[in-house]
């Protein structure tokens, strides 16, 4: 508040300064790598030493709707560079396409050509441009597992792990030889709904049939003048071109990167805030028992678990509690972005976001996979909100160890245990299950999944009958998940926003705003209201730390862009 007079003032003489100064014609945004949804928290200023804070997609929606309400510029221009990115963070860059494009901006897709996803996305743009000599490489969907038993049986190795059933298939890579049936029925419905968006995408841009559209992407890949010649592009050009093709009465339009027009375009008054607003939080990464974090460095490569995000219950739930008690935080949206993880950790994590839920609106957005334990997380949200392609379900358990004592037999290491207690050993990596450990672990993962169903059956208004043929590990995408109500209303975050504002009574203009951790601990309290309904379900959970109950392998997750 004491500060407000000194902002407004900026603020006004920014204007003043903005409104003499001419902006780009058009504003150029390279794409050159993945965009998480939500801007990277905070991290020390040593790391920023070796980490750049990556560009997310609510940033890019501020950046385009600044564009938007500037009315001397006529649009964006996307330079697309393929890279890996997941269809339902495409479907989250496809919306802030059409949303620019209906404030009566053009839009400009050109790369040096297209792969499978920089095309999906180009489908969006009012133009889709190409460089001379590229081509519009193989159009569609396919999906190559590895399994790695006889591999690992080679070296004196073997996984062991009991599943609720064979849809739960997060460890195949380790324990099998071979596609399992079960697994391929998975990747194929997958892999369908995945093909059945491109085609509508297609269908829609360039203005045919589904017919056409199949035809269109079988008929892939194209070099650069079949794919002017079939209308797969709209026009061939070099990047140097773009400002001829683009303006009008023989002058060239004027194009700037983001970081010059950002100084020409008008910016919004600054605001108190200090009204009720919609908090934020997530739940990002591999759900673990203890404290989030991610490693100060990416890896090089991309390696399942190993390099994501950690989204621990201790911080979670203590982030639950300060937007529960947060009198000005009239509602809550929930971000999701999880294989899943510890039981444990999901079940502390929901009863938290149980608190929040009792005392004001919660909305959920899923984003890329919001799987297994990121199912989990879920269910307290009034409504959930998934993108047509978010990788989601997995209602199931799985629990193992990979066991490693023919290996040190290989190369002459002695190993030797001495254990108290019959079942001491039984997380041992050493020798496999016994056939009475094993129905110990099969007993521990039929609990949880029947406390899982319970959870869900709750949440989504449904019987154990009806749950468990969609359940059992099976994994969905968004779209056949709101047809299963597993999934309230397909969209992103800003339709979870609309939703939470819409419970709560707050105006469209209300502002949503991530919340941090606090640095003090917030000890349990009792709310006004609460439910209370299950505070039983945390009995008897297992802890899953030898193999966390994960949604789905990493190769279903990501597409090339």
């Amino acid at each position: 508040m004491l500060l407000y007079p000194f902002r407004y003032l900026r603020w006004l003489f920014s204007s003043l300064r903005r409104a003499l100064g001419k902006p780009p014609d058009y504003v150029l945004f390279l794409i050159e790598s993945d965009l998480p949804a939500l801007p990277d928290p905070p991290i020390p200023r040593w790391q920023r030493l070796f980490t750049k804070p990556a560009l997310s997609v609510k940033e890019l929606g501020e950046q385009f709707e600044l564009v938007a309400n500037d009315q001397r510029t006529k649009g964006v221009m996307l330079h697309l560079r393929p890279v890996p990115m997941s269809m339902a963070t495409l479907q989250d860059l496809r919306e802030l396409v059409a949303n620019l494009r209906a404030s009566g901006k053009r839009v400009i897709a050109w790369a040096p050509f297209y792969t499978n996803g920089t095309y999906y996305l180009a489908c969006a743009c009012d133009e889709i441009l190409m460089m001379p000599a590229g081509s519009v490489q193989p159009l569609g969907f396919s999906s190559t597992g590895m399994f790695l038993a006889d591999a690992l049986a080679r070296f004196g190795m073997e996984a062991d792990f009991v599943q609720i059933s064979p849809y739960k298939s997060a460890a195949d890579v380790l324990t099998k030889s071979k596609m399992s049936n079960e697994l391929r029925e998975q990747i194929t419905w997958l892999l369908d709904s995945h093909h059945k968006e491109l085609v509508s995408a297609i269908a829609e841009s360039r203005g045919l049939d589904e017919v056409a559209a199949k035809e269109l992407i079988d008929s892939s890949p194209y070099s650069d003048d079949a794919a002017k010649e079939r209308r797969v592009v709209d026009g061939i050009l070099s990047e140097e071109d773009l400002p001829a093709h683009l303006g009008h009465d023989g002058k060239g339009a004027a194009l700037a990167a983001w970081d010059q027009a950002s100084r020409k375009l008008k910016n919004p008054a600054p605001s108190l805030g200090r009204g009720r607003y919609v908090a934020l939080l997530r739940i990002d990464g591999t759900i673990i028992d203890g404290r989030s974090g991610r490693l100060p460095v990416k890896p090089p490569i991309d390696v399942p678990l190993v390099g994501d995000p950690r989204a621990g219950d201790l911080t979670v739930v203590q982030l639950a509690r300060r937007v529960a008690a947060d009198k000005r935080a009239a509602a809550a949206v929930l971000y999701v972005n999880s294989r899943g993880g510890s039981a444990t950790a999901s079940e502390a994590m929901r009863q938290a976001l149980e608190q929040i839920n009792a005392r004001k609106p919660l909305v959920v957005a899923m984003g890329p996979i919001a799987a297994s334990g990121g199912y989990w997380v879920a269910t307290p949200g009034r409504w959930i909100v998934a993108r047509p392609s978010t990788l989601t379900g997995s209602i199931g358990v799985l629990s193992g160890k990979l066991v490693t004592g023919g290996l040190w037999e290989k190369i002459h290491a002695n190993r030797e245990t001495v254990a108290f207690g019959k079942h001491a050993s039984i997380g041992s990596d050493h020798i496999p299950y016994s056939k009475e450990e094993r129905q110990i672990v099969k007993g521990e993962i039929d609990r949880i999944y029947e406390l899982f169903l319970a959870v869900v059956g709750r949440a989504r208004g449904m019987t154990r009958d009806e749950l468990h043929p969609i359940a059992a590990g099976r994994v969905w995408t968004g779209r056949q998940a709101q047809d299963l109500k597993l999934v309230d209303e397909l969209g992103g975050l800003d339709a979870a926003v609309r939703k939470a504002r819409s419970l709560a009574g707050l105006s469209e203009g209300a502002p949503a705003r991530e919340v941090r951790a606090p640095r003090r601990m917030i000890p349990p309290r009792e709310y006004a209201g609460a439910t209370g309904y299950v505070g039983w379900l945390l009995e008897g959970v297992a802890l899953l730390n030898r193999a966390p109950a994960l949604a789905v392998v990493q190769y279903l997750a990501d597409e090339p862009m």
